[in-house]
């Protein structure tokens, strides 16, 4: 059976390179006569798999030794709560920029933890912008200031980093982490959930300080800490160990491909195809402001929406799959992935060209 072009927001397309190692190692992983779904956590060889996730992890984001990688579980929701439970700290706020429907998540979980202030927002352009840091109303008091590097749902990006002084930074990185380089010692805290870039759904990453960790204030219950997970090399309790397994043979696919730069211009590349091809056509339209596109998430619109049945029909028909638009906004949203390849935006592209060649007029 053909692969088809999956462009899922995730759980997503994973490299095939990596599907069929997982494959021919499913049953027998390395002559242990076993898979690593049956592995103890315990035992030589899957710690020997943690930590090689771990190291090549790091490699790839150059973290620096004085921050923990946790593998939890529970998606990025569940950080939703455990930020503010941690990194509040005792301080009364906050402060956030809303840019769409997973920051608004983060700043009602925040509320229930203290005072979340939002010091820029997008929703007066209904979501459509990254906020120029020049407007954020920053308070120096903060506990932390949280953004949203990329909104899934909305297809808007931050492509530049913010500063924050010595207030820590944290960011939800799910949809576009890995993407690209970053500069982890700017934040104090990063997040993913690892359905999108990483790896299968059920394993989330967290990439944060040293200097952040045992500081809640009260004391987060056990499972909710962050000092018991870094304390206890992410094994306080079972942790997911075929995602991890999983995310580590993404990581050392990652690096075979040249690394993040070489990545980030994959990336780059394949987003111009399809923006260019959305900008040329009045029969298809992109609302966001073009330098804060995603590289990751592209939400377009067709001219007349009686359409649309009809254009995702003829696209699986095609072989590609998961081009509905989020329930909340419509219309269609392409997720191009690292591990979506170059033919498959082509494919795309010459299917969305022939489309409109047909009922453009």
């Amino acid at each position: 059976m053909a692969r088809i072009f999956n462009f899922s927001a995730g759980p997503a397309a994973l490299p095939e390179a990596v599907l069929k190692q997982a494959a021919d190692e499913l049953l027998d992983w390395h002559g242990s006569g076993q898979s690593v779904m049956e592995m103890s956590h315990r035992g030589k060889e899957y710690m020997g798999i943690h930590a090689q996730a771990e190291a090549d992890l790091r490699d790839l984001l150059g973290i620096p030794a004085n921050y923990k990688v946790l593998f939890l579980q529970g998606g990025a929701t569940l950080q939703f709560e455990m930020i503010p439970m941690n990194l509040f700290a005792g301080k009364p706020s906050a402060d956030f920029v809303h840019t769409g429907e997973w920051a608004k998540k983060a700043i009602k979980a925040a509320k229930a933890f203290g005072k979340a202030n939002i010091v820029a927002s997008s929703e007066d352009g209904s979501f459509t912008y990254a906020p120029a840091q020049k407007d954020w109303k920053l308070d120096k008091d903060a506990a932390y200031v949280h953004y949203t590097g990329n909104e899934t749902i909305g297809g808007v990006e931050f492509h530049w980093t913010p500063e924050t002084g010595n207030v820590p930074l944290v960011c939800d990185m799910s949809s576009n982490i890995l993407s690209k380089p970053i500069d982890v010692s700017k934040y104090g805290l990063i997040y993913a959930g690892a359905q999108k870039n990483i790896g299968p759904a059920g394993l989330t990453i967290v990439i944060i300080r040293d200097d952040l960790i045992g500081k809640g204030v009260p004391t987060p219950q056990t499972m909710m800490d962050y000092k018991t997970h870094a304390e206890n090399d992410s094994m306080y309790n079972t942790p997911p160990t075929y995602g991890i397994y999983i995310a580590g043979l993404v990581f050392q696919w990652l690096k075979q491909q040249g690394g993040l730069a070489a990545i980030e211009k994959q990336n780059i590349a394949k987003a111009k195809m399809l923006y260019d091809c959305i900008d040329s056509s009045s029969f298809y339209n992109n609302p966001v402001r073009k330098e804060d596109r995603s590289r990751m998430n592209v939400p377009f619109t067709l001219k007349d929406a009686a359409l649309d049945e009809e254009f995702l029909k003829g696209a699986k028909a095609k072989g590609m799959v998961q081009l509905k638009g989020h329930r909340s906004v419509g219309g269609m949203r392409a997720s191009i992935y690292n591990a979506m390849p170059v033919a498959g935006v082509a494919a795309l592209v010459e299917y969305m060209k022939e489309f409109e060649a047909r009922h453009g007029k």
